[in-house]
């Protein structure tokens, strides 16, 4: 087992199979020595858990929790490009989206679920990145919040 699966093993966690685009793209490409992942739902099981927007149909709470399955989803695009993510040196930037009510201003909060996931597994040196965490009308198929990764491998 590798170390990264050890460490989501101890989370309670697993790497999904690979999410299906929904439209035309790859789930993540190899630049140099850098992935960039596309922007991932969070999917279970191929479905979203919810729809809507954050401040009206989604919590807060709940909707950090869908920006951590984002990263599992992300996460399973950059294996499907590296191979291991025992390959990977630093999570070098997220940015997140979250389809957010007119009055909703706790973006940074929504993606903390996905900034504190990436430190639990890769712990704070490789985990630690920069991030945006953007507000928006309306993401693909209604889902609250969808996020990306940069992350740099050996």
């Amino acid at each position: 087992m590798s170390r990264i699966d050890a460490r989501l093993a101890e989370l309670g966690l697993s790497i999904p199979a690979l999410a299906k685009p929904v439209a035309a793209y790859v789930p993540a490409t190899v630049s140099g020595h850098l992935v960039f992942t596309a922007g991932q739902l969070p999917f279970v099981d191929g479905a979203l858990p919810a729809t809507g927007k954050v401040g009206a149909d989604v919590s807060a709470e709940d909707a950090a929790g869908y920006a951590g399955r984002c990263v599992l989803n992300a996460l399973a695009a950059v294996q499907s490009v590296i191979g291991s993510l025992d390959r990977v040196t630093r999570i070098v930037k997220v940015t997140g989206f979250v389809a957010s009510s007119h009055d909703f201003t706790g973006q940074p909060a929504v993606l903390n679920g996905a900034s504190m996931l990436l430190g639990e597994i890769f712990g704070d040196e490789v985990g630690a990145h920069a991030r945006s965490a953007v507000g928006v009308a309306v993401l693909p198929l209604d889902a609250p919040v969808e996020v990306e990764l940069v992350v740099e491998f050996a």
